[in-house]
């Protein structure tokens, strides 16, 4: 991670002014750069957010590799969809990770979310941004998973790199399988922080394309 990129996430989570308020997004121009860079982050007219997505998903897998675990990218199962638009939408699951459960294949599907979802509301509660995009994903592919003798394993993580509770478990496990094929404890700690890290780098990247100008 290069200096200016580290400066910028650092300005982001510590919640320090990045833009003017009132400039007009250079992407969209639909909506105006807000100074913490939130619409900077989630701005969908750029592949930004699919970037971050895939950047998080390689990382992932990697880690999945290393681990000694078999797993595939994309991997096309014919039956994740949205059940509102119908089989037209069929869509690979984004990691398949093969015998995860009982001999099953476990579908991991990421997604990632502000934690500041809400904040205006009344009853804000930090970290209820996670988990109803968690409970989101279960709800529109934890049915159909089963259905097809497979598990499904939701991966949410915010843009302050917090994890759900779903992802927690998974990645506590493939750290069991990293401390049962090594005798070094600091072994496992690659896996929590690699992932991390990516979430992180992604978020730069966002920052630093949508005004390229930035002063940090």
């Amino acid at each position: 991670m290069s200096v200016v990129e580290y400066r910028a996430i650092l300005k982001y989570r510590l919640m320090i002014s990045l833009f003017p308020v009132d400039d007009p997004c250079p992407v969209c121009r639909k909506c105006c750069l807000d100074s913490f860079g939130e619409h900077a982050v989630h701005c969908k007219e750029l592949p930004g957010v699919k970037y971050r997505h895939d950047l998080v998903r390689d990382v992932l897998y990697n880690v999945l590799k290393r681990a000694g675990i078999s797993a595939k990218k994309e991997a096309p199962v014919n039956f994740l969809t949205d059940l509102l638009e119908g089989r037209s939408t069929l869509r690979p699951a984004d990691i398949l990770v093969f015998g995860w459960e009982g001999g099953k294949h476990a579908c991991v599907d990421l997604t990632g979310v502000s934690p500041l979802v809400g904040l205006r509301d009344h009853g804000f509660v930090a970290g209820q941004a996670i988990t109803k995009a968690e409970a989101g994903k279960v709800a529109k592919h934890e049915k159909t998973c089963i259905e097809n003798q497979h598990v499904f394993v939701p991966f949410a993580f915010d843009t302050f790199g917090a994890l759900a509770p779903d992802a927690v478990r998974f990645l506590k496990r493939v750290q069991q399988v990293v401390s049962s094929n090594t005798a070094h404890v600091k072994g496992q700690n690659f896996v929590f922080s690699r992932v991390g890290f990516a979430i992180q780098k992604g978020i730069a990247a966002q920052l630093l394309a949508r005004l390229p100008d930035i002063s940090l």
